[in-house]
């Protein structure tokens, strides 16, 4: 299937949870922002949130610092 990563088309598996997504992109376990299709999401919902082909997500990390 096919999602939208902050503008980027990127090939991704079939069955694929937003939490798995995360770990593929090196972000699982990272404090995250995330607004799919047009929705924000709370991060209790992230590994049940099933992801399908044309879902448009945006992902932003959280740093701190000073």
């Amino acid at each position: 299937m096919t999602l939208t990563i902050n503008g980027t088309n990127r090939d991704c598996a079939e069955d694929l949870t937003l939490t798995a997504l995360l770990k593929e992109l090196g972000l699982g376990g990272k404090p995250v922002v995330i607004e799919l299709n047009r929705e924000a999401l709370a991060p209790s919902e992230f590994e049940a949130r099933q992801l399908a082909d044309g879902d448009q997500l945006e992902i932003i990390t959280i740093a701190a610092g000073g």
